[in-house]
């Protein structure tokens, strides 16, 4: 081991002098840096670049995660500050925001919402990183654009680009890893015209189990992807309409048994998960003389199997939504812009198992909203309106009083919500945002219906019929200092949520497993972000990140809120080259992720201990001879540490997260 950490530093310090000696008199250009502000942002209202944007959103591109060496795209989201996830082993991945989850974080993609279970926390995000090209993460809620469930925060993904006009492009990418022997390869072609536009994607992605710091492998975490995504666009000076569609297969091992059977076998054992998703989108507008028309479009089939011991489903759920989204961006009024909006939803879901974890039931959503910007000097001063209803039935099952049996229920829920936002340069460098936003979730299926054994958590919980829509205001303050060669930022936040939805012990024991019962109280959640960009001159091919984060979670009574993640330090630094003829966007980088003790914890809960991880990575486009092609090479978790991060759900059977894992990634232009 420490042959091969020598070895690295080495091949550091030789790059580092190669740098000085190749490139001394040439100026760097800067790429990739961390808290870029010159980006369109596409998940706000009014796609401002982010130095005129009144809200603070942070954004990343795929390739800068994936130069991170993380397995899966829900891994690399949790690397950007006030992003956490909770996992099962490597295969399940969901998103924390500043400590709220599930169906508190709305998931776009496409430009259509996500539905796919995500009530359930042994439910991953659904996605897979090919044929993304960016991610927005909004830290707050954002009712006022996006309705229902937006309350803690809001993950936008941005698809692929199209090709430039009359190319033809073909790609081709690989990656390795070697804890898990895992393979990802992914194809992509995508041509274009004058008018027309083409692409499509096609994405394998493979493991077997993974191997914890002594050696052991957990059983039956290993998992298959195939992934699929194509697009076709056409567009004009009045018209632009885009039509996607990604197909997403996940076979997915459940490790019930902990760390048994050792093997390397990627076929999943039983029980296991079978999801398949489809999800179309048709994007388009229309542009008038002095305004313009945004309609989207979309469609979602999840469908999804649960095996115990044989090809047989024996829990087997269907969810099927359609939804609308219509923003009519009206003439622009002197400094003033405006936009009014609505958007629907309406959404089945069918049971055909043996098992019914939830009841067949429809969701119809509606909302109306208007909001306007205006901006003097150096001023933007932003605020809105909306205005919410979602109907919820379901249908009855089984007999009353017996375990998996529903009574039919036909609920109705409201919401007012608001949003202001303020945003000023201080001085020169330094600018200021102050957010107040309320936002609203109506109670989920599970929620409200629950009868049954959860098998995530081994506990009997049911639901209440009676819950109220979750409401909650945030503030958020933001200041940030940037120039050439030093990037500061801090980011607070203060959320009051009235009627927070949690389980809690009844006393009583169902089928040897403790009773659990959905209630409400009053919560608070307080915490934020500080992070240092620093790349001095002359040496502007250095730089140094830092970051910390933390969040603390409150119910009304004093006790803590669960599934809240610990204070996380941050520490990278990245040295970007160039050697002649060879190797051009050269990069080198040591990552240092201290994690801290998590002792503020629920009831149910228990404290984690801190730990620190040491990452390395190496990386650029290689020329040899007349091939070019870019390559990554990671070693994360490089001591290979032995740790249990707070929001594992395996966490509880005191099984380690994944120990040493080295990542090639190839990608070649064909």
């Amino acid at each position: 081991m420490k042959k091969i950490i020598t070895t690295l530093f080495i091949g550091i310090s030789a790059i580092l002098h190669a740098q000085e000696t190749v490139e001394k008199k040439q100026d760097t250009i800067h790429k990739n840096k961390p808290f870029t502000l010159d980006e369109v942002i596409v998940s706000t209202a009014f796609n401002k670049i982010q130095s005129q944007n009144v809200m603070k959103v942070e954004h990343s591109t795929i390739k800068k995660l994936q130069q991170k060496g993380t397995a899966t795209l829900i891994e690399g989201l949790a690397t950007i500050p006030g992003v956490s996830q909770v996992s099962t082993g490597t295969s399940i991945g969901k998103p924390v925001i500043r400590g709220l989850s599930g169906n508190r974080v709305l998931v776009y993609s496409q430009g259509v919402r996500i539905e796919n279970q995500q009530f359930g926390d042994e439910h991953g995000l659904g996605l897979n990183d090919a044929g993304i090209e960016s991610v927005e993460v909004i830290k707050g809620p954002a009712s006022l654009l996006y309705g229902s469930d937006a309350l803690g925060g809001v993950l936008y993904f941005n698809p692929e680009k199209f090709a430039d006009s009359g190319t033809f492009k073909a790609n081709f990418s690989q990656k390795f890893f070697s804890n898990t022997m895992g393979s990802n390869s992914s194809l992509g072609l995508k041509t274009s015209t004058e008018n027309w536009k083409f692409l499509a994607r096609g994405t394998y992605n493979t493991h077997s189990d993974y191997k914890i710091a002594n050696g052991d492998r957990v059983t039956n975490t290993r998992y298959q992807e195939t992934d699929f995504k194509t697009g076709i666009g056409y567009s004009n000076s009045k018209f632009s309409s885009v039509f996607r569609y990604n197909y997403n297969d996940l076979d997915l091992g459940i490790p019930e048994e902990g760390i048994a059977e050792q093997t390397t076998n990627k076929k999943t054992a039983y029980p296991k998960q079978g999801v398949f998703n489809h999800l179309l989108s048709l994007n388009n507008t229309l542009f008038f003389e002095k305004s313009k028309l945004d309609i989207d479009l979309g469609y979602i089939s999840n469908d999804r199997s649960e095996f115990e011991d044989s090809e047989v489903a024996v829990l087997h759920m269907k969810l099927n939504t359609f939804n609308y989204d219509a923003k009519y961006h009206l003439p622009k009024f002197g400094k003033l812009e405006s936009i009014v909006g609505v958007q629907g939803m309406h959404q089945t879901n069918t049971n055909s198992g043996e098992e019914y974890l939830i009841p067949d039931a429809t969701t119809n959503d509606f909302g109306v909203f208007g909001t306007g910007h205006y901006q003097w000097k150096s001023n933007v001063l932003q605020a809105g309106l909306r205005f919410d209803n979602r109907k919820i039935t379901t249908t009855a099952h089984g007999i009353l009083g017996e375990e998996g049996s529903f009574e039919a229920i036909d609920k109705s829920f409201d919401s007012f919500n608001a949003s202001l936002g303020y945003k000023t340069n201080l001085i020169k460098d330094l600018s200021l945002r102050l957010n107040v936003a309320s936002g609203f979730r109506a109670p989920n299926l599970a929620e409200l219906t629950s009868n049954g054994v959860h098998e995530g958590t081994n506990r009997y919980e049911v639901g209440n019929p009676d819950l109220k829509t979750e409401q909650n205001v945030q503030t958020d303050l933001n200041l940030e200092y940037n120039n050439s060669h030093l990037e500061f930022f801090v980011n607070g936040f203060y959320n009051h949520i009235n009627n927070y939805i949690y389980t809690s012990p009844t006393g009583t024991v169902l089928d040897n497993n403790d009773v659990f019962e959905y209630i409400q109280n009053d919560a608070k959640l307080f915490g934020g972000e500080i992070g240092l960009h620093f790349h001095p001159h002359p040496l502007d091919w250095l730089h140094y990140e830092t970051s910390f984060e933390t969040v603390t979670g409150k119910k009304q009574d004093g006790d803590y809120l669960p599934l809240i993640p610990a204070n996380n330090w941050n520490n990278t630094i990245r040295a970007e080259f160039k050697i002649k003829n060879w190797l051009e966007d050269g990069y080198a980088s040591l990552n240092v992720s201290t994690t801290f003790n998590q002792d503020n914890v629920n009831d149910f809960e228990t404290k984690s201990n801190g730990y620190t991880l040491l990452n390395l990575g190496f990386g650029g486009k290689v020329s040899i001879g007349k091939t070019t092609f870019n390559v990554n090479l990671n070693g994360n978790n490089l001591l290979n540490k032995q740790y249990i991060s707070h929001l594992s759900r395996l966490k509880t059977d005191g099984i380690p997260n994944i120990g040493r894992n080295i990542v090639l990634g190839l990608n070649f232009n064909i």
